[in-house]
């Protein structure tokens, strides 16, 4: 009975992940058929990203918005969790995919967003971890939670984009306690 429970929650998980995926598609191309610019407000600068090939690999530009990786075509593509937490990326970091002849991903850090530190509460809001400095929630991945081996309640380091409102930041290290 477990098994199927199991199977059933990872079924609605994916149909979940595809209706966001749709969802975020759509939105973009009806911002784009209204002739709407979002971007801006969303201050993700995406100019002067390319897509070019060498040799048989593929490489694609693109810019860190937390947990994905968004193109000029502002579509989004995920980022592994782990790479993101153990590099600290921060959002608006530019990166780079080369996807290789045999199909191997190879991501890397290009150019790093002006950094801040600040430090923070650890917190749980549901199933997302969150630090809380100053009073703003900052969402932080899970993989880096686990990483770090951090605890609810843990004060923790986190880099921010500096002089920038963010939504997520990455952890640092966890302070120890007196």
């Amino acid at each position: 009975m477990t098994k199927k429970r199991i199977a059933a929650i990872r079924d609605f998980i994916d149909t979940a992940e595809k209706s966001l995926k749709n969802a975020k598609k759509l939105l973009w191309e009806v911002l784009k058929d209204e002739n709407i610019d979002l971007s801006a407000n969303l201050d993700l600068d995406t100019k002067g990203l390319s897509k070019y090939e060498s040799g048989e690999s593929k490489i694609i530009e693109w810019v860190f918005t937390g947990e994905e990786m968004l193109w000029v075509d502002n579509n989004s593509y995920l980022v592994p969790v782990n790479y993101a937490s153990k590099s600290k990326l921060v959002q608006w970091d530019r990166m780079k995919l080369t996807i290789e002849g045999s199909g191997k991903m190879l991501y890397k850090q290009i150019k790093q967003i002006e950094r801040e530190t600040k430090i923070g509460l650890l917190t749980q809001d549901k199933w997302k971890y969150q630090v809380v400095s100053d009073g703003v929630p900052y969402d932080v991945l899970t993989a880096a939670v686990t990483h770090f081996k951090c605890e609810i309640g843990d004060s923790v380091s986190i880099l921010v984009p500096a002089g920038k409102e963010a939504t997520f930041g990455a952890i640092e290290a966890v302070i120890p306690s007196e």
